[in-house]
């Protein structure tokens, strides 16, 4: 399964990718809204982990490209905005899933199992 996470801490997007390489996911790193989309629109993914504060693109703008382009990976929302509004905005733009941070990372990897 690849896996491509859109983060732009170093440090979480990195144990994301350490933790996901570890369960034998093939996984892709950017730090970038923007380049972030352009990756995910060159390459076929499995699954998008996606964070709604990026440089250059907001999470959520790359979801709704995504879709507008009819790609329809899932993708995983990421966000320090734990408000049901948030999480309703994340899940209406396209998003599978939403899940807050922190987080627990068995949590995380159960989600992207599921």
């Amino acid at each position: 399964m690849r896996v491509l996470v859109i983060e732009d801490e170093t440090k979480v997007g990195c144990f994301i990718k350490r933790a996901l390489e570890e369960e034998s996911y093939a996984v892709d790193l950017s730090e970038d809204g923007a380049k972030g989309l352009e990756m995910a629109l060159a390459t076929d993914y499995d699954l998008l982990v996606v964070d709604v504060m990026l440089p250059s693109m907001s999470g959520l703008d790359v979801l709704k490209n995504l879709r507008r382009e009819r790609i329809q990976t899932p993708v995983l929302i990421l966000s320090a905005q734990s408000q049901i509004d948030q999480r309703v905005k994340g899940l209406d733009a396209g998003a599978d899933d939403y899940l807050t941070k922190p987080f627990a990372i068995d949590e995380l990897l159960a989600r992207v199992r599921a």
